[in-house]
């Protein structure tokens, strides 16, 4: 059974440290009253409209490892309320994250919607799926009109998730989105130049 965000986050010694600085109380209501029942529409909106996440995975020697997984709009797909999936293009193949949730598949998911200053994080274990395994699978997460070598698919099965505070997040824009903005100025400029050739071509300019 899935726990809430805090049952898995707060070990012992994070506890202790909010009982040191005053915060226990408010999280202890947090834990017993905060139930995963499963990714709502605001998180799978959230989740389809994102074009990068990162993941947080642990080898074998304890060490946790970062790393930032990209692609166009929409490449990580909600398969149901429960369980996210994408299409592992082939890399730098060093294979570290793969190769960490060989032996551990537990994995912490951070997700930022820059523009918009939000952020969602989640715990999940993963599943590895070889492409010639699940076809159908393949079929679901495949990205039309994209090129790209895939090599793997991996399936997230989701524990929780949190909305993160959206404090000190900068807004940062796409080349996309910067010009989707501009294009009414665009047009405006455009529109004057039109009238300024027109009023040239009056005088005789």
């Amino acid at each position: 059974m899935a726990k809430n965000f805090a049952e898995i986050g707060f070990s012992a010694a994070a506890k202790k440290l909010q009982e040191k600085h005053g915060s226990r109380k408010t999280y202890s209501r947090m834990e017993s009253q905060t139930v995963y029942s499963g990714l709502g529409r605001h998180e799978q909106s959230f989740i389809a409209q994102i074009d990068s996440f990162y993941m947080a995975t642990s080898g074998e020697n304890g060490f946790p490892y970062i790393q930032h997984r990209g692609g166009p709009k929409g490449f990580l797909k909600v398969l149901d309320e429960n369980r996210l999936g994408f299409i592992d293009f082939k890399g730098n193949m060093q294979y570290i994250s793969v190769g960490n949730i060989a032996t551990n598949n537990k994995v912490s998911l951070f997700m930022v919607d820059y523009p918009n200053k939000r952020r969602l994080k989640l715990y999940a274990k993963a599943e590895i799926v070889e492409l010639k395994d699940n076809p159908v699978l393949l079929q679901n997460l495949d990205l039309e009109d994209y090129k790209f070598q895939p090599e793997r698919m991996m399936v997230f099965n989701i524990e929780a998730f949190d909305w993160n505070c959206p404090q000190h997040i900068t807004p940062r824009f796409t080349v996309e989105e910067v010009e989707e903005a501009l294009k009414p100025q665009y047009e405006h400029i455009k529109n004057l130049e039109a009238e300024i050739t027109e009023l040239k071509a009056k005088l005789g300019l």
